[in-house]
């Protein structure tokens, strides 16, 4: 479970994002399970639009994977009135947005992109610092030693990887 301050913080991110594109008529944060972490969605069932994007983040996953175009990123969805937009929200999220049919679609990818990424920041980071129910943090086995440098070639592919 994410902390109250987390959800406040997520939920503040999507009524932003809803700000900065007006033709958006909905955002949720939901976790690739199905369930609903924040939501701002009038009209639309939050708990049904997670389940229905964790089905369809299903078959697009293995799609991704059975062509050989790495991981999923994200989903895109056009119907006659408007669009789904699925987007990679940090490890075990994902941010599912709503636009009407007159949206500008590189301007819901830009801002659905960079939204994903903070709310993904935010749930991996508050996910590592709790310890998971019933379980204590765990400590290392032996004390930490002092840390190896950096290479260059390593800060390259950490850069280019994200």
């Amino acid at each position: 479970m994410v902390a109250e301050d987390d959800l406040r913080t997520v939920l503040a991110e999507l009524h932003r994002l809803r700000t900065r594109v007006p033709q958006l008529t909905g955002a949720l944060a939901a976790g690739v399970d199905g369930l609903v972490i924040a939501h701002d969605t009038p009209g639309v069932d939050p708990e049904g639009l997670a389940a229905l994007t964790a089905a369809a983040l299903g078959v697009a996953v293995r799609t991704a994977d059975a062509t050989g175009n790495g991981a999923l990123r994200e989903l895109l969805v056009r119907g006659e009135r408007g669009y789904v937009a699925t987007y990679a929200a940090g490890r075990t999220a994902v941010l599912t947005l709503l636009a009407q049919d007159r949206v500008n679609v590189g301007r819901l990818h830009l801002e659905g992109r960079r939204a994903g990424a903070r709310v993904g920041e935010l749930l991996d980071a508050a996910e590592a610092v709790r310890p998971l129910p019933g379980t204590t943090p765990a400590r290392p086995a032996h004390p930490p030693g002092p840390r190896a440098p950096r290479t260059p070639a390593a800060d390259a592919r950490t850069a280019t990887d994200s």
